[in-house]
């Protein structure tokens, strides 16, 4: 199972950092380690002093594909869920200064909360992340500058998706530290979808 992310798709969030609008997507991958599921807690990492929560809609890939044509990517997934892209703020913008990759301010252990999958069947979905009962993020699908038919279809150029693939498709504005304690929950509509302690 491979894990892909999409970098600033979302263009409120991309000038929050700061960062420009891509002409492509930005991708980057975690390995299945960052993964955490079940509701499990996430536990803040020693080696950073500031990791941001990023709720971020996750597609399951459910057909082996390579080389996909934008007009055929709908087939190749058929559910939808919700992750966190945990990310060391402070580590990435060493990185990022270097020019080097972001994968040690990414693709951490524990930095990848999943929650669970409905069918995806409709286009346009709000999604939201609560901290501590305060609403910090406010999505919807249609603000994403590269849909997830384009997403699918510029990965499968370079990797071949395989069932069980997950994309994290990149998070709306309202990204911010995390804190030890803090209860994070992620909702698709209006349905609690993920959990998660700080600890």
């Amino acid at each position: 199972m491979k894990i892909f992310c999409v970098g600033r798709n979302y263009s409120e969030h991309a000038k929050e950092l700061g960062n420009t609008i891509p002409e492509n997507p930005v991708i980057f991958c975690k390995p299945d380690t960052a993964l955490l599921r079940n509701g499990d807690p996430f536990y803040l990492p020693d080696f950073s002093k500031d990791v941001h929560h990023e709720i971020e809609l996750v597609i399951r890939i459910h057909k082996t594909g390579k080389k996909i044509q934008e007009q055929f990517a709908a087939n190749y997934f058929n559910e939808i869920g919700l992750g966190i892209d945990f990310t060391a703020r402070d580590i990435q913008s060493q990185l990022k200064v270097k020019g080097l990759p972001w994968e040690l301010a990414k693709g951490f252990d524990g930095s990848a909360p999943l929650g669970n999958f409905v069918p995806y069947t409709a286009k346009g979905i709000n999604f939201s992340l609560k901290k501590n009962d305060l609403l910090v993020q406010v999505g919807n699908s249609k603000d994403m500058i590269f849909s997830f038919e384009q997403i699918v279809s510029f990965v499968s150029q370079y990797f071949t998706l395989k069932v069980g693939d997950l994309i994290y498709t990149g998070t709306p504005a309202g990204v911010g530290k995390v804190a030890i304690g803090d209860k994070l929950q992620g909702y698709l509509e209006q349905e609690l979808m993920l959990s998660c302690e700080v600890k």
